[in-house]
């Protein structure tokens, strides 16, 4: 069941039939003029919307996406044409719609169009019905934000160079040192061991160290890729657009 609270909730909004399929916009709704809830609907259907069409609130409810009515599209636009202009249903007019969506008819009590608070409200639209007695003011505020898209690629690789590399060895080398020594008491028996008169030779071997040159690879650092984020002010604009509320007549602003 729809409530009088929810009835400034619909107007403008979308009207969905029983097959899910949208019939049109809610343009007005009236009332029972003893109850004051909500018993019909005006749905702007026809081509471009032109037409209004009655449907009964008496099994409809609100959806997230509008008003939820338990009748076909073609069922709603071809209800009986009941003028608007007065603002309230005649007892004729009421009683050819219940009959028309098979709803029970019992005793006449009038529906009234449901214009709000009308102790509160001053004046009309005259481009709709009437929802309110103010007119809303927007603006469009720039939404401003970021994405993230790749800006490059970064990548390591490893090769191989040669070059001439220059060092100091140190390198020992053996070379002959003549040594005389006297004859003494202590080495006459050596020095008098052999032939007295003989020819011989004595031979020593020198040896020299020669610089060997040679390679080994040892690991002498460790290299890795990574990212840090660094933040940078930009300046972006943007067209907006301002709705502006001008008055004609005499009129004072408070």
């Amino acid at each position: 069941m729809i409530t009088r609270d929810q009835v400034q909730e619909l107007i403008g909004r979308d009207a969905y039939g029983s097959d899910g399929d949208k019939i049109g916009r809610i343009g007005q709704v009236f009332l029972d003029d003893q109850t004051g809830e909500p018993e019909f609907a005006t749905v702007n259907t026809g081509l471009f919307g032109m037409s209004e069409s009655f449907v009964p609130l008496a099994e409809a409810s609100v959806t997230g996406d509008g008003l939820a009515v338990p009748f076909g599209k073609d069922r709603v636009k071809d209800a009986p044409n009941v003028s608007t202009d007065e603002g309230h249903l005649s007892e004729a007019d009421e009683q050819r719609l219940y009959e028309y969506y098979g709803l029970g008819y019992d005793q006449p009590v009038g529906r009234h169009r449901d214009d709000g608070d009308v102790g509160g409200t001053v004046g009309h639209d005259t481009s709709g019905p009437t929802t309110d007695d103010a007119m809303t003011r927007s603006e469009e505020r720039l939404d401003v934000g970021t994405r993230s898209e790749e800006a490059g690629r970064v990548r390591l690789r490893k090769y191989v160079e040669t070059e001439q590399v220059q060092t100091t060895v140190p390198v020992r080398r053996e070379r002959a040192v003549l040594e005389r020594e006297p004859i003494t008491d202590e080495n006459i028996d050596a020095a008098t061991s052999g032939p007295e008169i003989s020819e011989e030779e004595h031979e020593v071997v020198l040896h020299e160290e020669k610089p060997v040159v040679g390679t080994h690879v040892e690991p002498v650092e460790r290299v890795r890729l990574g990212k840090e984020q660094r933040t940078d002010q930009e300046t972006v604009g943007g067209e907006i657009r301002k709705e502006r509320i001008e008055t004609e007549g005499d009129v004072d602003n408070r």
